[in-house]
């Protein structure tokens, strides 16, 4: 069986091969990243920072995100009964500042939204429901933590401590920090990862004997008791968030394995490693088949050809699920920090093994995309997958997929769509209705799509390649800068609500870039050092006095930062890009002189 299995995950892997992403992009996919907080694994890198190093990084974070085209972060804001937001119920998080329920002087979670809109990046906020503390012998607890107030509360497996899922009192203490959140901030998504009870350890076990019989509701079996005390709070929790905000997301990304097929026959997967529904007690299959979850996204962190856990296996698993699971999406998270890592096997040094899984998602018809953990190992650039998602997979916005089970109004249709030509830029601006509000939804106004067509008509809206922006917030402006002379643009303009549900389009307009023989006013641009690694200076002559426009741009044409935005008098100049915050990898130098347009390569290492 392990053999037939190798021989077709590798028939798979030669197929998938075969196929361009390029031609595959989707016009709408999930495309995220976990930020962890725990262990200062993602941010803040150090818990020694100050309040301004920490929002310099996560501002340089989100950037790097946007710039390889992702449209969401999954951001840890709660890992061990501590809190990266002012809470009444638990004490800030230690790993802001080094010593739990200690202020770092503003609010993170406030900041990181703040920082999303601007990004137009959806946020969803990652729980830990049920971990209180990951080495009791050297934890240093704030009193004000559940696990000094409430040690009647926890489940104790040699130094970890969890609070205990069978009681009733911990359900409803989980929803509240949770639903607090919720109620306070304008968050786009609930997240929980895959703890739940603790994974088995050889030789460590837990007691909650005296639980199951004060809370056993009638059931005899302790396993089916455990996973039905887990089942409680999920739906719980999924209930409060729809009576409260019904647009906020709720998702759980679980181990990849529900269970084995020699376990669970017919159901199981063809594989033979550790089983969520048997260990930890998650029956994530339950939790998406229910209609609980708005999306699942199965931790598959393992290779194609993996003998335990095949990643070709697990992916058509899942998609079965879903079949069953009433249109809810499914998303896959992504193993990016076993990519070229030391110590991994032989599968995850090969450089197409990433590509060739996010290939075999989009040829897979459920699979509405993917996350990747963690971003620390995503911006290193293993094997270059970073820059394989910016420069291919993700080298085209686009839209989140629509959850038509969220019902709400359809989004308002732009109307007056106007094009002006000018300093060779197309000027494109809209109106747009506020439209009608249904009750307890939010306005139906988020952000809008500038779709463009080469030609005198409008082509399809449905194909990615003619998504040329997705504006980030509701601004009802968009100006194109990357033309080609002479080439006759149609533009088209659709508003998206909050969950991504697209209106009618406005009208069409065309514009053309007519240019001609004109003077240089721009001479000798160039940078050095390029290749660079921290900074390079970029260096030009002016042949008369002009208005100068000097900006870094990623290779989507998204704005990295603006150098040079003044009046200059005639002769050389110069100005330096610091790029340390930037991941490495190609950008372009724009420089307009009174509106002519020069651009310049330049490649970070």
């Amino acid at each position: 069986m392990k053999h037939f299995l190798f021989l077709q995950s590798t028939v798979l892997l030669l197929f998938i091969l075969c196929l361009d992403p390029a031609h595959a992009q989707p016009k709408r996919e999930f495309r995220g990243a976990w930020v962890a907080t725990v262990g200062n694994i993602d941010w803040p890198s150090s818990k020694t920072l100050t309040a301004a190093q920490q929002q310099a990084e996560l501002v340089a974070i989100l950037n790097s995100h946007q710039q390889a085209g992702m449209n969401a972060v999954v951001v840890q804001v709660r890992s061990v009964c501590d809190a990266l937001y002012p809470s009444t119920l638990e004490p800030w998080a230690e790993v802001l500042t080094g010593k739990q329920g200690q202020s770092p002087g503003y609010d993170p979670l406030a900041f990181m939204i703040a920082e999303c809109r601007k990004r137009g990046l959806e946020f969803h906020a990652w729980f830990n429901p049920y971990r209180a503390v990951t080495n009791i012998t050297t934890a240093n607890l704030d009193p004000t933590h559940v696990v000094r107030r409430k040690p009647e509360w926890l489940l104790a497996q040699a130094n970890l401590r969890i609070l205990n899922p069978g009681l009733p009192d911990v359900r409803q203490y989980v929803t509240s920090v949770i639903m607090d959140v919720v109620r306070r901030y304008d968050i786009d998504g609930v997240h929980f990862d895959d703890y739940f009870y603790p994974y088995p350890v050889t030789g460590q076990s837990f007691n909650d004997d005296s639980t199951f019989v004060r809370h056993n509701r009638g059931l005899t079996n302790r396993a089916d008791w455990r996973r039905d005390n887990v089942n409680l709070l999920v739906k719980q929790v999924s209930d409060s968030i729809r009576a409260v905000k019904p647009w906020v997301k709720f998702g759980i990304s679980p181990f990849g394995i529900w269970q084995n097929r020699t376990t669970a026959q017919p159901n199981g997967s063809a594989t033979s490693g550790l089983q969520g529904y048997n260990e930890i007690f998650a029956d994530s299959r339950t939790w998406i088949q229910a209609g609980w979850l708005d999306y699942i996204a199965p931790q598959l962190y393992w290779h194609i050809g993996n003998a335990a856990a095949d990643y070709g296996v697990l992916v058509p698993w899942w998609n079965a699920v879903m079949q069953s699971a009433n249109g809810r999406h499914l998303y896959i998270g992504q193993a990016a920090y076993r990519v070229g890592a030391s110590g991994e096997p032989a599968g995850w040094q090969q450089p197409n093994q990433m590509p060739t899984q996010l290939r075999l998602n989009r040829q897979t018809p459920g699979i509405q995309g993917s996350i990747f953990y963690n971003t620390t190992s995503l911006n290193r650039n293993p094997l270059g997958l970073r820059d394989s998602l910016r420069t291919n997979f993700y080298a085209r916005p686009a839209l989140r997929p629509a959850m038509p089970w969220k019902a709400a109004p359809n989004p308002p249709q732009p109307t007056d769509l106007t094009a002006t030509v000018t300093n060779n830029t197309v000027d494109l601006r809209w109106k747009v209705l506020t439209g009608s509000v249904a009750p307890n939804f939010p306005p139906p106004i988020w952000q809008f799509v500038v779709y463009r067509f080469e030609g005198n008509t409008a082509g399809d809206r449905n194909t990615a390649a003619n998504i040329r922006a997705i504006t980030p917030d509701a601004t009802t402006q968009f100006v194109d800068n990357d033309l080609k002379p002479g080439v006759t643009y149609t533009y088209v303009v659709t508003t998206l609500d909050r969950l991504h549900n697209e209106s009618n389009p406005s009208n069409t307009v065309q514009s053309q870039l007519v240019t001609a023989q004109e003077p240089v006013l721009a001479t000798q641009f160039v940078n050095a050092p390029n290749p660079f690694s921290g900074e390079t200076e970029l260096r030009y002559t002016l042949t008369r006095p002009a208005e100068v426009s000097l900006r870094i741009t990623d290779l989507n044409g998204r704005e990295v930062t603006r150098l040079v935005n003044a009046g200059q008098l005639a002769g050389e100049h110069r100005s330096v890009w610091a790029a340390r915050g930037a991941a490495p990898g190609v950008y372009f130098a724009e420089l307009i002189v009174d509106g002519q347009k020069t651009v310049l390569r330049v490649v970070k290492q």
